[in-house]
């Protein structure tokens, strides 16, 4: 309870200063007597169920403690303490605090005229303490909300750093991921796991409960699995060593779903293991198919086996891996979207990368509506292996895809597609300059496409192919020349002549993307166009 009993007493014990001043008598003070000492505002807590807090909410006026007969733990520590008199500090009628007086020090009863006077003054304090009392539980509460904040901030930085930072480079692949959780952190997660042989370990999962408490599982089962992968080569074994270590410290009534891969990028086999998860979409020429293999959860029950299933991604196909949240989400109507929408969104286009990634999340807002609260994580994960692929036993002369992929059509992410090609052709032996001159170009190129083919839509992919020869590098740069054809000037930009008005102010692109590599072609059937570049690996010195 608030205490104002030292300034309450300090008021009623001076002697009014203005007497002095004008030379008036002073009364003297009568020497005061040995008593026991009172300390009217040692704090004392009201229980809730105590009758006393009930009297006060209710009483009229001061409450003088003597009189009072009331079986009641804080009225006899009230007199313990010394206290007299209680007045009430009630605001919008509810008891905020108390004014607490010892007996007066002319050992006189308080006087009607001192009780109305203590009456007036509590009904002008209560509000402006109740204002206080306010203001300091708000600035309170935005404390802790920013305390909070800066843990959530936290904690979604942490959880980032589970997430694979660059998708796998692998030639001829086209892989493409999404991560959106329903809170600042979630459960979900994907991995991409180095092993032996130019393989590649593939892991998505989703743990059974959002916000921090799935987070927190979500990370160590991403430990556990990355550590489990370093020591064996089968997925089922990977995922059983998981659950052993993981039913001890699961929470109670959480446990992880999990799809646990293992893939050859150099023949497209596929190994798999499932711990309860969704099955895996893969798109063919004849349809649609899932990969299947079954097996519990991991945390629910120890000394679980898990199955393996094998097969192979052919050139052309495309597999989506994906956690439940796409397909539990519900539009207004409370409508599921459903195993068989996604399945006919997958069948109905042959997307690749984070084009099929761009379409289904597409699909589903224009399913959910604008008002949509996110349910659940959702995690997306596709693998494209490209058609046409060429044989590893094929001559020197054949061209291999070092990397296939699209941008979103959008200002900047020319940087993106330069940065991307650079890692393809990293190992090469491209010279310094010549690699700087070739990422000009490319950054040159997706720049225009971007600009004329994209228009600067994000959802208006540009697609980038690297290829390679013995001979050379080849760069292919296509967008959907929604504006038609990137101008292309045959006069050689001329500044002065640009200052001038006599050549129109662009034209320094496609001028400076050929004077950067060894050729380039510009082809069109309408529908799109693609900017070749050739870059020779070794620079001829015959001039």
């Amino acid at each position: 309870m608030t205490e104002l009993t030292r300034p309450i007493r300090r008021l009623l014990g001076r002697q009014p200063a203005t007497a002095a001043a004008a030379g008036g008598a002073v009364p003297m003070e009568r020497p005061a007597r040995e008593e026991p000492r009172s300390d009217p505002s040692v704090t004392v807590d009201i229980a809730e169920s105590d009758p006393l807090l009930a009297y006060l909410q209710s009483a009229p006026g001061p409450v003088d403690l003597a009189r009072l007969e009331l079986d009641s733990p804080a009225v006899r520590d009230l007199r313990a303490a010394g206290v007299a008199l209680v007045v009430p500090l009630v605001s919008q009628g509810e008891l905020i605090g108390t004014l607490n007086l010892g007996p007066r020090l002319s050992e006189q009863d308080y006087s009607t005229d001192d009780r109305r006077l203590l009456t007036t003054l509590a009904a002008q304090a209560a509000p402006a303490i109740r204002v206080a009392q306010l203001v300091r539980e708000q600035a309170h509460e935005a404390a802790e909300r920013e305390r909070l904040e800066q843990e959530m901030r936290v904690a979604t930085l942490i959880q980032q750093q589970f997430l694979p930072r660059n998708l796998p480079a692998l030639p001829e692949w086209q892989i493409a991921a999404y991560y959106g959780p329903a809170r600042a952190v979630g459960g979900d997660f994907y991995d991409f796991i180095e092993m032996p042989g130019g393989r590649i370990g593939i892991a998505v999962g989703d743990v059974t409960d959002k916000g921090v408490p799935a987070a927190l599982v979500m990370a160590r089962t991403h430990s556990i699995l990355r550590a489990e992968a370093s020591r064996s080569e089968s997925p089922g074994a990977i995922l059983a060593r998981a659950n052993e270590l993981l039913v001890p410290e699961m929470p109670a009534r959480m446990f992880v779903t999990c799809l646990f891969a293992i893939l050859d990028p150099a023949t497209g086999r596929i190994v798999l293991a499932n711990a309860g998860h969704n099955l895996p979409y893969v798109r063919t020429d004849a349809g649609v198919t899932e990969l299947r293999a079954t097996g519990m959860p991991l945390g629910l029950m120890p000394g679980i086996r898990y199955d393996e299933t094998e097969g192979v991604i052919e050139p052309g196909n495309n597999v989506l891996l994906y956690s439940d949240g796409l397909v539990e989400a519900h539009d207004p109507a409370r409508e599921m979207y459903g195993f068989p929408r996604l399945r006919d969104e997958i069948t109905a286009v042959d997307d690749a990368g984070s084009e099929l990634l761009d379409r289904l999340l597409d699909t589903l807002h224009r399913f959910t509506g604008p008002e949509w609260e996110q349910e659940d994580d959702i995690t997306l994960v596709t693998l494209r292996r490209a058609a046409g692929v060429s044989d590893s036993s094929a001559s020197s002369d054949a061209s291999a895809i070092l990397t296939a992929f699209s941008i979103p059509g959008e200002e900047g992410n020319e940087r993106l597609a330069m940065d991307r090609v650079a890692a393809a052709v990293d190992g090469l032996g491209l010279a310094p300059a010549r690699l700087e001159r070739l990422k000009t170009a490319v950054s040159e190129a997706a720049m225009n496409a971007i600009e004329y083919g994209s228009q600067g839509q994000a959802d208006v992919p540009v697609d980038v192919t690297v290829e390679t020869t013995a001979e050379s590098i080849v760069v292919r740069i296509t967008d959907r020349a929604l504006s038609g054809t990137v101008p292309d000037d045959a006069e050689a930009p001329d500044i002065e002549r640009k200052l001038e008005g006599e050549q129109k102010p662009r034209g320094w692109g496609l001028f400076l993307i050929r004077n950067m590599v060894d050729s380039m072609d510009v082809t069109t059937d309408g529908d799109t166009q693609t900017v070749t570049l050739t870059m020779a690996r070794e620079e001829h010195r015959d001039g």
